[in-house]
C-alpha cells in the first residue's frame, strides 16, 4: 500500500485501538480548514504548489552531495510549507536538516522507534491523541517527578521528541498547522537540574530554531519551580527572538495555559474538558513501531557519502 505522504510501502495504515477511540496518523489530505489555513497563512495554491515544486527541484539537484527523493512531490511539499512556499527558503531548510543531522551522528545514527524502545516505557513522552483549537499537534514532555533520570538521558528523551516530529511531519495537517510542546516541570529536583549542560541547551536550541522542518508555534513552561530558572539560564543566551517570544512561563496558572491551548483541548489533569483516554508511551510505541520501515526509508537520505564515511569509521573502532 502507497501513502502519498510516506517513503515506505505499507501494509495498512498504522494504527492502535484504545477502547473506543483509534490512535492513528492522520496522514489523509487536508480538511477545508487546513486548506483555508494553508492559503491564508502558506500562500498554498494549486499552480503555487506546482512552480514550487518544480523550482525546489531544480534547487535541490544542484547541491553537492545530498541525495534526497527528487521525484516525490509530497515529500517536497512537507519542506516548503514551513516555508510558505518559497523554494530558496525550502531548499536552504532541507540542507541544515541533513547537516544538523550529519553533526549529531550519534544521536541519528539507525534512528527509529524500535531501537529505542526505552524512552517510551519510561512515560514521560506523549502526544495528546486530540489537536488543539487551531488544529496543531500538543506534545507533552513530562521532565519532573515522572523523570526517573538515572534510567532515561536527556540525549534518550530528545531521541524520542525527533522520532515524535518525524511523525508529525508526515501528516498535511501538522504541515499546516504546526505542533506546540508543554514541558511539564513539576516536582523538578537539583539532581534532574544538573542533567542538563550548554552542549545539550546548544543542540536543542539549534534544533528547533533552524532544523525541524515544522512550525513550532509554542513552548509552554507549567508547574516550574524555582530551580528551573538555572536550567533555563542555559538556553536563554542562545535563543532567537522569535523562539524566544513562543517560549511562555505559565507556572500554576491554569488560566494562562487556556489562553493559548483552550480549556477543550487539554485532560482533566490540566482542568481540561477531553475525555479521550490518556495514550501511554508504550502505546505510542506500538504506534510507531508499526512505523519503523519509515524511519529506516528516512535514514537513506542526506548528505550520504559523509554518513558512510561516519560509520566506517565506527566500524574500524569497534
Amino acid at each position: 500500500m502507497r501513502v502519498p505522504t510516506m517513503l515506505s510501502e505499507i501494509e495498512e495504515l498504522p494504527s492502535v485501538q484504545l477502547g473506543d477511540y483509534v490512535l492513528r496518523f492522520e496522514l489523509e489530505d487536508l480538511t477545508p480548514f487546513g486548506k483555508e489555513v494553508a492559503k491564508n497563512e502558506l500562500r498554498e495554491t494549486p499552480e503555487i504548489r506546482e512552480s514550487s515544486i518544480q523550482e525546489l527541484r531544480t534547487l535541490l539537484k544542484e547541491v553537492e552531495g545530498l541525495v534526497v527523493p527528487l521525484d516525490n512531490d509530497d515529500w517536497m511539499i512537507r519542506f516548503l510549507r514551513p516555508c510558505k512556499f518559497y523554494a530558496k527558503s525550502a531548499c536552504e531548510l532541507i540542507q541544515r536538516y541533513y547537516q544538523f543531522k550529519i553533526k549529531h551522528w550519534d544521536m541519528y545514527n539507525e534512528l527509529m522507534p524500535s531501537k529505542e524502545a526505552n524512552i517510551f516505557k519510561q512515560n514521560i513522552l506523549a502526544v495528546f491523541p486530540n489537536r488543539d483549537q487551531l488544529g496543531r499537534r500538543v506534545l507533552l514532555l513530562e521532565l519532573g517527578k515522572n523523570w526517573k533520570h538515572k534510567e532515561v538521558s536527556l540525549d534518550e528523551v530528545f531521541k524520542g521528541c525527533v522520532l515524535f516530529l518525524e511523525a508529525a511531519m508526515l501528516e498535511p495537517e501538522t504541515q499546516v498547522h504546526g505542533a506546540v510542546v508543554i514541558f511539564d516541570m513539576d516536582g523538578l529536583t537539583l539532581q534532574q537540574a544538573w542533567q542538563f549542560t550548554p552542549p545539550f541547551a546548544k543542540r536543542i536550541v539549534d534544533w528547533l530554531q533552524d532544523a525541524v522542518p515544522l512550525r513550532i508555534k509554542g513552548i509552554h513552561i507549567i508547574n516550574q519551580p524555582k530551580i528551573f530558572n538555572m536550567v533555563f539560564a542555559l538556553f536563554k543566551p542562545i535563543l532567537r527572538e522569535k523562539l524566544r517570544n513562543r517560549i511562555i512561563f505559565h507556572g500554576t496558572d491554569r488560566d494562562s495555559l487556556y489562553n493559548h491551548i483552550s480549556k477543550e483541548c487539554l485532560p482533566a489533569t490540566y482542568g481540561g474538558t477531553v475525555d479521550a483516554p490518556r495514550v501511554q508511551g508504550e502505546q505510542w510505541y506500538e504506534l510507531l513501531l508499526k512505523c519503523d520501515n519509515e524511519y529506516k526509508e528516512i535514514n537513506q537520505y542526506g548528505y550520504t557519502k559523509q554518513l558512510e564515511e561516519l560509520r566506517n569509521k565506527k566500524n574500524k573502532k569497534k
